[in-house]
């Protein structure tokens, strides 16, 4: 088993680890129910009045490795009369599942709640140096047993599952769900009238910008739900986020005024990592200056060096080609929905393929047959359609930067092919 925040993906961890969880989720869970079943036996979380109930959000930094960089939170119950304390949280998946590997890749990634005590939960997060932050929040009686007789409920085996969306229903999101059913539904009125600071798809890449590479091919995959305008209430998918929301809600102090739903706010542990950037980078200048020196490498070599031409050409077109491929799985035969009707699909594609043949030919000077000359005009009016779409109105994909890459790429292959046809 492995807990997780807003993650891609764990590393294994030794099969005793894994089993090891197993037997301690599962010895926490009965231990909490029997309590349940003989309230006077102890006082615990399990059997406590809510007046006795403390409710924190504690939200985890970001990590170093790419699956840690979105940060991670829980839910903490601690009875003021025994000091128990236990972490709810919503991260955990297991790689030893069936298939797990292909729901993975179809976005079908089943993902398990979790419960642990906090100081254990805790230490994990403060040894890798992310920081650690308790929100006391103010739950009446009611509410914070209500809260935690459905995280309870959550924790049996068979309703612990639920189906991963990176962006709508992860581990962040069932943590804010939850605090916002225990209220009463007073949390999610607030936060969708405040708008949202960025995007899916600007949160994405700031956060995932330690890892250039990765942060990249997220861009290039995801299509137009990324870049649509966000709420406060759609943007808190994100622990970071919802933690600085939680600061300016308010809820009934029960005499017809409100007061803060925050009590107070503790740092266990100061963050002693890298902290990710404040704003998204802009990715437009460096793609835009890739794209134009292989478009004149291409220019250059297609004279000078035919041989270095058709390695270049080939090189880009494989890549197009590929990517397009995966482009296309991501919208027909997966339920990754941020990734559907991608608009790079007309800069990349699986017609690059059909070109190949006939770049290595023209090193030689040998004309492109009509049917390539017409894919070629075909691909161009593509390029010019992406470049058309931005002047429709509503949310449109903001792919600038790679068609800031593409274009100049495609048109020196375009000219450097029409050569070979004038000769």
């Amino acid at each position: 088993m492995h807990r997780t925040g807003i993650n891609m993906i764990q590393p294994h961890s030794p099969t005793g680890y894994r089993h090891l969880r197993r037997m301690v989720r599962a010895l926490l869970l009965s231990v909490l129910l029997l309590f349940v079943a003989i309230p006077c036996a102890h006082a615990s979380v399990a059997n406590a009045p809510g007046a006795n109930l403390q409710v924190s959000l504690i939200s985890y930094g970001p990590g170093e490795t790419y699956w840690e960089r979105f940060g991670h939170d829980a839910i903490e119950l601690r009875d003021i009369s025994s000091g128990e304390a236990i972490n709810f949280n919503y991260g955990v998946f297991d790689f030893d599942e069936k298939g797990f590997l292909l729901n993975f890749a179809r976005g079908q990634m089943h993902y398990l709640m979790d419960a642990a005590p906090s100081q254990e939960d805790q230490s994990y997060y403060i040894e890798s140096g992310r920081s650690v932050t308790r929100q006391l929040l103010l739950l009446n009686p009611e509410q914070a047993a209500a809260l935690r007789d459905f995280l309870l409920w959550n924790l049996r085996p068979e309703n612990a599952g639920y189906n991963y969306d990176y962006y709508v229903d992860n581990c962040t999101t069932r943590v804010r769900d939850a605090l916002n059913t225990a209220l009463g539904g007073v949390l999610k009125p607030q936060l969708t009238a405040r708008a949202g600071g960025m995007t899916f798809r600007q949160q994405t890449a700031r956060l995932m910008s330690a890892q250039p590479w990765l942060m990249l091919l997220m861009d290039l995959g995801l299509g137009p739900y990324a870049d649509q305008p966000l709420n406060a209430w759609q943007e808190s998918f994100l622990p970071m986020v919802l933690q600085a929301q939680l600061r300016d809600v308010h809820v009934d102090n029960g005499h017809g005024g409100v007061r803060p739903l925050l009590q107070n706010e503790q740092l266990i542990s100061p963050n002693r990592l890298d902290e990710p950037p404040a704003t998204a980078p802009d990715l437009r200048l460096p793609l835009a200056l890739a794209g134009l020196l292989l478009a004149v490498l291409i220019v250059l070599t297609r004279r000078w060096w035919p041989v270095g031409y058709a390695l270049l050409g080939t090189l880009y077109l494989l890549s197009a080609g590929i990517v397009g491929l995966l482009l296309l799985v991501l919208w027909t035969l997966t339920t990754h929905h941020s990734a559907w009707a991608n608009a790079n699909l007309l800069l990349f594609n699986p017609f690059a393929f059909l070109l190949l043949p006939t770049l290595w030919r023209a090193r030689n000077d040998i004309a492109p047959s009509r049917f390539i000359d017409g894919l070629i005009l075909v691909q161009l009016l593509a390029a010019l359609i992406a470049v058309l779409l931005h002047l429709l109105p509503g949310v449109v994909q903001q792919n600038q930067p790679w068609l800031l890459f593409a274009l100049p790429c495609w048109l020196a292959l375009a000219w450097t092919l029409r050569q070979a046809l004038r000769r």
